[in-house]
C-alpha cells in the first residue's frame, strides 16, 4: 500500500487503554480529520465512523490515496450531512492502517513493524480509542454518531458505553453480532492472505491473497439483481469465447479490477485485525444474552437505516436492533430503503436514503436548538 502521509492529523493518547484481549496500549497515535466548523454552543458535531476498508477521508480528495473520500456521496457542503451547517469528525480507527496505531506502526520494543505481533482488537476498543479524540475536540456531546456496516456497529457501541454522549445516532445496515455466514466470508479472506507466500515474509507484501479477499468480500456487498443488470453475462471483449482463465466475462474483469486496487492502498494485516474485530463484535453478549440492556440508560433518538437488497446484513437483522430499542422505551425510527444496490447503498447516490440522512440530522439539530428534550 502507499507510504502514509507524515502530515496527517494525529492525536497521541498519553493515556493508558487496556484492550479486551487484557493487554495495555499507552501513547499511541489516532489519525483523524474534519470538515465544517464547530459552533460556539459545540452542538453540531457529528462524529462518523468508517466502515472495514474506510478512513478518516470521509470527504473531498484523500490526501494518501489521491481518490475521493469513501462518503463523498453523503458529505460535504450543501449535502446530506452538510459540512456548511455541521462539524464532521472521523478517525481512522484502531488496528487501522493510515496512521492509527495498527500493525503497520513500528514496535518501539523491537524497532520493527508490529505486524501479526500487534494486539488483537474489538470494536469497544476501537470506540474507546475515538472517545479520547472527543475529550481532546472538547466536544462533550455530540449531535450525532453514524456509520455504516462495521460503522454502524460502532455507533451501537459508542451509544451503549456513553449514553449521554449523542443527541441521536443512526447505525446503518449493520447489526448488533455478526452471523456465522459473516463470520465464515471473513475467514475465506482471511485464509486467502494467510494462504499468499508473501504474508509474514519480510520486505514483501501478500498483494495475491489480499485482492482475492477484497474480491470475495465485494461480491457480498452487491445484490444478485444489481450485478446481473450491470453485467449479465456480458464478454470483456466482443466476440467468442477464449476458452482460457483470462477474464472472459465482464464481471471478472470488474473484481480482478477491485482487487488490484485494493492492494495499493490497505495493508493485509489491517484486514485481518479489523475484520476480526467484526466477528468478535456481539452486543448482546456484552449485556448476558439481552440486547435492550445494552440501550438501557441511552437519551439518544435512533434513526436505524436498512436497505431492501442488503444480504449481508439484511433488515431482519437491523430490525432486531429496533426491537432492543423499543425494549427498553428509546426513541427510535427505522427506516428500510428499497433499492437493488446491495449492502452498498449507503455508500452510493440513493436519494431516498441520503434524504432520509438529511432529513433526520436537520429534524435533530432543530430540535436541541430550541431546546426541546429529545
Amino acid at each position: 500500500m502507499n507510504s502514509v502521509n507524515k502530515n496527517l492529523k494525529k492525536l497521541v493518547v498519553n493515556h493508558s487503554l487496556e484492550l479486551d484481549c487484557g493487554k495495555t496500549i499507552k501513547d499511541f497515535p489516532i489519525a483523524y480529520e474534519t470538515y465544517g466548523k464547530l459552533n460556539e454552543k459545540k452542538n453540531n458535531a457529528v462524529m462518523v465512523f468508517h466502515a472495514l476498508t474506510g478512513d478518516q477521508f470521509v470527504t473531498g480528495i484523500n490526501p494518501v490515496t489521491k481518490r475521493e473520500g469513501w462518503w463523498t456521496t453523503a458529505v460535504g457542503p450543501g449535502k446530506a450531512i452538510d459540512t456548511n451547517k455541521y462539524f464532521v469528525i472521523c478517525s481512522n480507527v484502531l488496528g487501522g492502517c493510515m496512521g492509527t496505531f495498527g500493525p503497520t506502526e513500528i514496535d518501539t520494543k523491537t524497532n520493527k513493524i508490529f505486524g501479526t505481533t500487534f494486539p488483537v482488537i474489538t470494536i469497544k476498543d476501537m470506540v474507546k480509542a475515538q472517545k479520547y479524540l472527543l475529550d481532546y475536540l472538547e466536544i462533550k456531546k455530540l449531535l450525532a454518531v453514524a456509520g455504516g456496516s462495521m460503522g454502524g456497529m460502532q455507533v451501537l457501541q459508542f451509544v451503549s458505553l456513553y449514553p449521554d454522549s449523542a443527541y441521536s445516532a443512526i447505525p446503518i445496515a449493520c447489526s448488533a453480532s455478526h452471523s456465522a455466514q459473516n463470520i465464515a466470508l471473513n475467514e475465506l479472506g482471511r485464509q486467502a492472505i494467510m494462504a499468499d507466500p508473501n504474508w509474514k515474509k519480510e520486505g514483501s507484501t501478500p498483494d495475491k491473497g489480499l485482492a482475492v479477499a477484497r474480491m470475495a468480500a465485494h461480491i457480498t456487498y452487491l445484490s444478485k439483481q444489481g450485478l446481473q443488470e450491470k453485467f449479465g453475462r456480458k464478454l470483456q471483449e466482443k466476440g467468442s469465447l477464449k476458452f482460457s482463465f483470462d477474464a472472459d466475462f465482464q464481471i471478472e474483469s470488474y473484481l480482478r479490477y477491485q482487487g488490484a486496487n485494493f492492494v495499493d492502498r490497505f495493508d493485509a494485516n489491517s484486514y485481518l485485525y479489523i475484520t476480526r474485530a467484526m466477528d468478535y463484535f456481539d452486543l448482546e453478549k456484552q449485556f448476558n444474552g439481552n440486547l435492550s440492556l445494552a440501550f438501557k440508560n441511552t437519551k439518544s433518538k435512533f434513526c436505524v437505516i436498512s436497505f431492501s437488497s442488503d444480504w449481508l446484513y439484511p433488515t431482519v437483522e437491523n430490525k432486531e436492533i429496533v426491537i432492543a430499542l423499543n425494549t427498553c422505551g428509546a426513541n427510535v425510527g427505522f427506516v428500510e430503503i428499497d433499492t437493488d444496490k446491495g449492502h452498498d447503498s449507503f455508500l452510493l447516490n440513493v436519494p431516498e436514503f441520503l434524504k432520509t440522512l438529511n432529513e433526520f440530522l436537520n429534524s435533530t439539530y432543530k430540535e436541541i436548538n430550541n431546546e426541546k428534550r429529545i
